[in-house]
């Protein structure tokens, strides 16, 4: 396939090599007005927005995923396959499950447990663990301790299903030392291991499945400084690098 796709209309050399994901395509464009430099919008196909812009000099985008395995895994798919993405950090929300994890915390994501096959269609002769790039995942805890941020570095789980049915899930996870849950990280983390690339979650948490405490949609959209900040020091970085 060639550029651009069915999904991305942005033409060679539009995309930077280090990319920022959020679900939400508005708060890619809310990244990209508050944080970025002089940024051009590359994408906007299906609302998925995208832009290019400059921090710190250096390039970097940002654009929108999706909510879902299915979605991130497409997109981050055409990023890293077809426009020569390096490396993506994605930046979103979760809810919290961990004793400690309080809301608003910033959460990064050194693996992902999962109730997703997305990754049987590699054939692989075992259970794929899906796990975070070394590189990125370092530059990350350092960036928070660096900039005072409380940081919980740990598992998530990536669900499926945003109604979980089974009342039990929640403190079964929380039984396995899971941090917070979320839709899409197993999702980056396996299309990042099976092209050779590299990828981080980045997470706030928006809410508490256990405390039943929650941030309102526009606060979950433009609220996220922290952890914006923590990801695009990451990012420029990995540019650097």
């Amino acid at each position: 396939m060639t550029v651009p796709t069915p999904h991305n209309e942005a033409r060679p050399g539009e995309i930077a090599r280090t990319v920022l994901m959020p679900g939400d395509p508005l708060r890619a464009k809310y990244v990209a007005e508050h944080y970025l430099q002089d940024p051009v919008c590359f994408n906007t196909v299906r609302g998925m927005l995208g832009y290019t812009g400059t921090y710190q000099g250096e390039k970097l985008s940002v654009m929108g995923h999706g909510m879902g395995v299915p979605s991130v895994g497409l997109y981050a798919y055409e990023l890293y396959q077809f426009y020569g993405v390096e490396s993506i950090i994605r930046i979103g929300s979760a809810g919290g499950i961990g004793e400690d994890v309080r809301l608003r915390d910033v959460v990064i994501a050194m693996g992902a447990s999962t109730n997703s096959h997305f990754a049987d269609q590699y054939r692989f002769p075992g259970q794929l663990c899906a796990t975070a790039s070394w590189p990125l995942l370092r530059s990350a805890v350092e960036a928070a301790e660096r900039l005072g941020v409380r940081a919980n570095v740990g598992q998530v789980f990536t669900a499926d299903q945003f109604y979980n049915d089974n009342d039990e899930a929640g403190r079964m996870y929380r039984k396995f030392g899971i941090l917070a849950l979320e839709m899409e990280t197993a999702g980056l983390y396996w299309t990042a291991q099976r092209l050779g690339k590299q990828a981080l979650a980045i997470l706030t948490v928006s809410d508490h499945i256990f405390t039943g405490e929650s941030l309102p949609p526009e606060e979950r959209q433009t609220s996220f400084h922290e952890m914006m900040e923590v990801a695009l020091e990451t990012a420029w970085k990995s540019v650097k690098e």
